[in-house]
């Protein structure tokens, strides 16, 4: 009996080495899998039966920068964070933007892109569009802050979350990420913009 208390002790040591880390998921696969609406132009969307778009070419160079092969699936928002969160899909990239809200329930890679606040997603049925709100009851509007595009994914990976870092810093630092900005965004939203 006196061994029980000694192995009750070591558990919560044992237990990180219980929990399989992502990175080594996502390399046993060979694939990060990416959730995605597939239906929010310019960011992501199917032209012809075929997904493309911003956030479609950046998931591709994330998963070439971590040496597997991108697995796009196209999910409904009601499934999209829910399944990153239980592990169904390893990421979303799919314009999601920081909250402290979502901070509580997932880690995030270092912003990919800036959006000003005004600029939302109007939910429709189908398709989505991207549309320009001002308030036209104030006279003048309110810059609004900056909002922070990043991927999340599951809690507790450190290692997947210096993998990630690490691809994302290689894509901006050599130019990629401000070329995939400039194609789709038609301006450098890699930076967060001066106030």
């Amino acid at each position: 009996m006196r061994l029980l208390p000694g192995l009750i002790c070591l558990l919560p040591l044992l237990s990180p080495l219980a929990h399989a880390e992502l990175i080594d998921d996502v390399n046993d696969r060979g694939e990060l899998r990416i959730a995605l609406e597939a239906n929010t132009p310019p960011f992501n969307f199917k032209d012809d039966g075929k997904l493309t778009g911003f956030e479609v070419e950046l998931g591709q160079l994330l998963a070439n920068e971590l040496d597997v092969r991108a697995d796009f699936v196209v999910v409904d928002s009601n499934d999209l964070l829910p399944g990153v969160e239980s592990g169904k899909y390893d990421v979303a990239i799919n314009h999601i933007a920081v909250t402290p809200e979502l901070k509580d329930r997932f880690d995030f890679s270092e912003p990919y892109s800036y959006a000003k606040a005004d600029l939302i997603a109007q939910k429709e049925e189908e398709p989505r569009s991207m549309l320009l709100v001002q308030t036209l009851a104030q006279e003048k509007p309110k810059a609004a802050a900056p909002v922070s595009l990043a991927i999340p994914f599951q809690k507790g990976n450190p290692a997947f979350h210096a993998s990630l870092e690490n691809a994302l810093a290689r894509i901006k630092a050599d130019g990629r990420l401000e070329a995939l900005s400039q194609k789709w965004l038609e301006s450098d939203t890699s930076v967060a913009p001066k106030p």
